[in-house]
C-alpha cells in the first residue's frame, strides 16, 4: 500500500504562533546538530566580511567591459557566493573541496560508495566536513519535516498531465509559500540578525519535502499517481528513490546520492544560483526565490541540456540504424552535425577549460557499474571523437564534455527514461547549493541585488 506523505493543514497558523515555534525550535536545538553549528559560525563570518570590505572595499576586482555588458555579464566579478567557486581549470570546488575529494571524504551508506547529499550539505552551510553521526543526523531532521499539505496534493492532482513537470514543480513551490516560517516572522516584525533562522528553518523544510513534490509530479504525468513512503530510517536519496519507485535498485540508489551531491552547487553565476540569490536579496522567502530558481533552470540554455544530449544520441542510432554505432560512423555524424549548423550537446562550458570533474564522477561510475551498456559505450566513444573535431573546427574555447554529456544515459540505463523529468531531479539536486548560500545571505545581511543599467545610446556617449 502506497502513501502520498501528506499531512492535513486546514488553516494558516497565526503570525504569533509561528514566531513562538521559532523561538521554540531555537531552545530545544540538539547540542552539535547542523543548526546550532551554523549558529556558532555566524559571529565569524560577520567579522569575516566586515573585515574584506574595511581592506578591500575599494579595491577594483577587474575592468568591465562593454562585451560583457552586452554578452550577459559574462565573467564579471560581482557577487560574492561563499559555498563553491568554479576554477576554469580545476574545476568546481565545494567549500574549497573538489569532487574527487568529496568522494574520499564525505560520509557514505555503502562502503566505498558514493557521498551522500545530508553530508554534503553540512560541508556547504559550515564549511566542515560532517561526521557520519552528523550526517545522519540531518537524514534524521530531513526525514522529520518530510510532508507536503494537502492542499498542494491537490493543486498537483490538477495539473493536466501534459503540464511541463518543472511548471509543476514551480506551482508547487509557490502555493508551499503558504507554510513560509520566514514570511510569518517578517510580518510579526522579526529583527534583521535574526533573519537566517526562519530561511534556515523554511530551507530545511524545503529541502525535506522536494522528494515528495517530485515524485507525485512523476507519478502524477507519467504512472497512475501514487508514491511510496518515507522512512525515517532511511538516507534522503534511498526515501527519495523509493518515492520515485525504485528503491529496490541499490545501482539507482547509489547514482541518485552522486547525482544529487554533484549537481548541487556550480558557484553563483549560473542562472538558477543567482536568481535564487537575487530574489532572495529583496528579502522574498525561500519558497518564492527557489521557485524562482527552478523557473530559470527550466530553461533549455540551462536545465534541459542532459535531455538534449540523449535526444541527440538516440537520434544518431536511429538515423544509422544501429544501437553501437561504429567509431567512423559517430565521426561523421559529429562532423555532419556542425556542418548543418548545429551543436553537438553537452560539449563546451561557459568557464571551465578542461573535461568537467562531473563528467569524470559519472564516468567513473558507469565503468563500476554499467561498462557494458551501449548508451555509455557511444558516450565513451564520443569523449574519444568530439573534442578533436571541435578543435580542428575551432567551434568552441573549450571542446571538453560537460555533466550533460553523460548524466542523461545514466539515468535511462536504471529505467528513468522520462527526459522531460530529469530536470526537476536537477533542481532537487541545486536546492542544496542554493539554499545554502541563501541561508549565508541573511546571516551576513547582504544587501537588496541592484546592478546599474545603462541603455545602447548612453554606451555610445562614453565612448564618443
Amino acid at each position: 500500500m502506497f502513501s502520498t506523505g501528506i499531512s492535513r493543514f486546514t488553516s494558516k497558523p497565526s503570525v504569533s504562533a509561528a514566531i513562538s515555534q521559532l523561538l521554540r525550535n531555537k531552545s530545544t536545538v540538539a547540542a552539535g546538530s547542523l543548526k546550532t553549528r551554523v549558529a556558532e559560525l555566524i559571529p565569524e563570518k560577520q567579522a569575516q566580511l566586515k573585515e574584506i570590505k574595511t581592506k578591500y572595499g575599494s579595491k577594483s576586482l577587474g575592468e568591465t567591459t562593454v562585451d560583457m555588458a552586452v554578452g550577459g555579464m559574462r565573467g564579471i566579478k560581482g557577487m560574492l557566493w561563499d559555498t563553491s567557486l568554479l576554477d576554469p581549470e580545476e574545476g568546481i570546488r565545494f567549500r574549497g573541496f573538489s569532487i574527487p575529494e568529496l568522494k574520499e571524504s564525505l560520509p557514505t551508506i555503502v562502503e566505498g560508495g558514493e557521498p551522500i547529499p545530508e553530508a554534503l550539505f553540512w560541508l556547504l552551510l559550515t564549511g566542515e566536513l560532517p561526521t557520519a553521526a552528523q550526517a545522519k543526523s540531518v537524514s534524521e531532521d530531513l526525514n522529520s519535516r518530510a510532508s507536503i499539505p494537502e492542499f498542494v496534493n491537490d493543486i498537483l492532482d490538477r495539473c493536466p498531465r501534459d503540464l511541463h513537470p518543472m511548471s509543476q514543480l514551480s506551482l508547487a513551490l509557490n502555493a508551499l509559500q503558504h507554510e513560509s516560517i520566514f514570511a510569518k516572522a517578517y510580518d510579526e516584525g522579526i529583527n534583521k540578525t535574526q533573519y537566517w533562522d526562519p530561511v534556515y528553518e523554511d530551507s530545511m523544510n524545503l529541502i525535506a519535502k522536494l522528494p515528495l513534490i517530485a515524485a507525485k509530479i512523476y507519478s502524477n504525468v507519467y504512472r497512475d499517481g501514487s508514491i511510496g513512503e518515507i522512512d525515517s530510517a532511511s538516507d534522503y536519496s534511498q526515501n527519495f528513490a523509493n518515492l520515485l519507485g525504485f528503491g529496490q535498485n541499490s545501482g539507482f540508489v547509489e547514482l541518485l546520492r552522486l547525482y544529487l551531491v554533484i549537481h548541487s552547487d556550480h558557484e553563483g553565476g549560473n542562472v538558477s544560483a543567482h536568481t535564487t540569490h537575487l530574489v532572495g536579496s529583496a528579502l522574498s522567502d525561500p519558497y518564492l526565490s527557489l521557485a524562482a530558481g527552478f523557473n530559470g533552470l527550466a530553461g533549455p540554455l540551462h536545465g534541459l541540456a542532459n535531455q538534449e544530449v540523449l535526444r541527440w544520441i538516440l537520434s544518431m542510432n536511429k538515423s544509422l540504424n544501429t544501437e553501437v554505432p561504429s567509431y567512423d560512423q559517430i565521426l561523421s555524424y559529429c562532423k555532419e552535425t556542425l556542418a548543418s549548423g548545429r551543436v553537438i550537446p553537452g560539449y563546451g562550458h561557459a568557464v571551465l577549460r578542461k573535461t568537467d570533474p562531473r563528467y569524470i564522477a559519472q564516468r567513473e561510475f558507469a565503468l563500476r557499474h554499467l561498462k557494458d551498456d551501449p548508451l555509455f559505450a557511444t558516450v565513451s566513444t564520443l569523449y574519444d571523437i568530439v573534442p578533436k573535431v571541435l578543435a580542428e573546427q575551432g567551434k568552441v574555447k573549450n571542446p571538453w564534455p560537460n555533466v550533460d554529456a553523460h548524466s542523461g544515459v545514466l539515468l535511462r540505463h536504471y529505467g528513468l527514461t522520462q527526459q522531460g523529468f530529469y530536470t526537476v531531479l536537477f533542481g532537487v539536486s541545486r536546492a542544496f547549493g542554493v539554499l545554502s548560500q541563501l541561508v549565508w545571505d541573511r546571516a551576513l545581511g547582504l544587501p537588496i541585488e541592484r546592478p546599474k543599467s545603462l541603455t545602447m545610446n548612453s554606451i555610445k556617449k562614453m565612448f564618443e
